[in-house]
This record gives structure tokens, C-alpha cells and sequence, in this order.
């Protein structure tokens, strides 16, 4: 079972989008797929159209005061464990609690039976960013391919090591997702060259279209592949799908 983190503290790169569109890409390739919300944005959560059938969320398993089991929502097969505005609290509310960067690990000891965990990280490098770090077993990182892209990538990496130095061995950063490409624009060519040097192979070859229907397809509690099957974010996101799979 591989756990994997999305992660970027800039926000607006398409962490949730990805995050979304990979689970249910890989959900149509026939992969058991688990998606975690830990933004209290809860952009995910809402992105599938799930905050009205919310009874438990994350922070309830992060609190102890409930099982994943418990709190996972089964939408036409893609698992999701959602949140709520009430994980803005979690770095107050859980900094006393012994192992705190343990308890997402913790919570998903006794889940069983996927293929895939993806985990929506919040744009902060606070409490829930580590605790989905010490679980996972990858990294993706996201970036926007404009100016900005690379700008702060330097503190997520040493969090990364250092969570790899002091917690867990076992976490890498394995992929790097160019999102909102336009090949008619010399800055976004000029930019996929940067991350490529920057990152080498760990650059995916798919390269995440700008597409309306991408920013659309929330609107409607819906993953690209329902909202609009024939898009190019749809084909841009099962090719990255395959190829996440081909680097499994």
C-alpha cells in the first residue's frame, strides 16, 4: 500500500485537484484508492461534494475519538476520509498530546485493502503536514509552471529531510506534477525547464494542461472524469495516472 503526501505550502498549485483526479483516475484503471482531506480549507471535501453527508471527519481520528473506518465515505468506489473548518484548531488543540506528529500514522495502522492512500496536505508546514509525512511513503509536490513556482520549495524539502532524518527513513519526494501548462507560453516552457533541472526524473511526463473543465468540475461535486470524460484535464490526468502506476 503506498502512502502518498501532496504537498506545497504555496497554495493554488493544484494539490486538491491532483489529489482528486489522480484517485479517481486510478479508481478507473482498477486500483482501490483512499483519499485523505487534512486542509481545514476542506477544499477536497467540498470539491466532491460531500459536506452534507459529513458526520465524522480527520480531526475526529486525529483526536482519538474515533476509527478511520469509522469516518471513510464511499463515493462510486473512491474512499474519502473528509474534513471541516474544526481542523483549524489542530495545532493548538493537539500540540499537549504526547506523539502528536503520530497520529494520522496511528489512525490508518488497521486500514487495509488499498492500493493507493493520497493525502491533501494543508499549504503550511505545521502539525498535520508532519503527521501526514511521517505516514506516508512519497512525497508529490504540485507547481504551478509560472514564476513563482519554485519560490519556497527550499523549506518544504528540508522539512521533508528532516522528518526522513529524525522520524522515518522510509519518506522521499518521488514526483513533482507541472500543473496549469500552456505550450503557447515561452514563460511555462521556461519554467518546466527549471523544475526539470531542479528535480531530474522526478518530474512527471505528463504535464497538467490549463483546462477550464479542471476548475469547473468542483462547482458540480465532481472529479474531471464525471464532470467532463473528453477534456484535456481528463486525458492529462489519466496519463499521469498510468504513469504513476508504471513508476509503482
Amino acid at each position: 500500500m503506498k502512502i502518498i503526501a501532496l504537498a506545497n505550502q504555496k497554495g493554488g498549485v493544484g494539490k486538491t485537484t491532483s489529489v482528486i483526479n489522480i484517485g479517481a483516475g486510478l479508481r478507473r484503471l482498477g486500483k482501490r484508492v483512499l483519499l485523505i482531506d487534512l486542509d481545514p480549507q476542506s477544499n477536497l471535501t467540498y470539491s466532491l461534494g460531500l459536506t452534507q453527508k459529513i458526520d465524522k471527519t480527520v480531526f475526529d481520528i486525529l483526536k482519538g475519538e474515533a476509527g478511520a473506518g469509522e469516518v471513510v465515505i464511499d463515493k462510486a468506489g473512491l474512499y474519502i476520509i473528509p474534513s471541516s473548518i474544526d481542523l483549524a484548531g489542530a495545532d493548538i488543540e493537539l500540540s499537549a498530546i504526547a506523539g502528536r506528529e503520530y497520529l494520522l500514522k496511528e489512525a490508518l495502522r488497521d486500514v487495509r485493502g488499498m492500493d493507493y492512500i493520497f493525502i491533501d496536505c494543508p499549504p503550511s508546514l505545521g502539525l498535520l503536514t508532519l503527521n501526514a509525512f511521517t505516514v506516508a511513503n512519497e512525497v508529490y509536490i504540485p507547481l504551478q509552471t509560472e514564476c513563482l513556482a519554485l519560490q519556497g520549495l527550499n523549506a518544504l524539502i528540508k522539512t521533508v529531510d528532516l522528518v526522513k532524518a529524525r522520524i522515518t527513513q522510509n519518506l522521499n519526494i518521488t514526483g513533482v506534477i507541472a500543473t496549469r501548462y500552456d505550450k503557447r507560453k515561452i514563460l511555462n516552457k521556461e519554467v518546466v525547464e527549471a523544475i526539470k533541472n531542479k528535480f531530474k526524473d522526478k518530474l512527471f511526463n505528463t504535464l497538467i494542461r490549463d483546462n477550464i473543465a479542471l476548475a469547473e468540475a468542483p462547482s458540480f461535486g465532481q472529479d474531471i472524469f464525471t464532470y467532463r470524460p473528453n477534456s484535456n484535464g481528463a486525458e492529462d490526468y489519466f496519463n499521469l495516472c498510468k504513469e504513476i502506476i508504471e513508476r509503482s
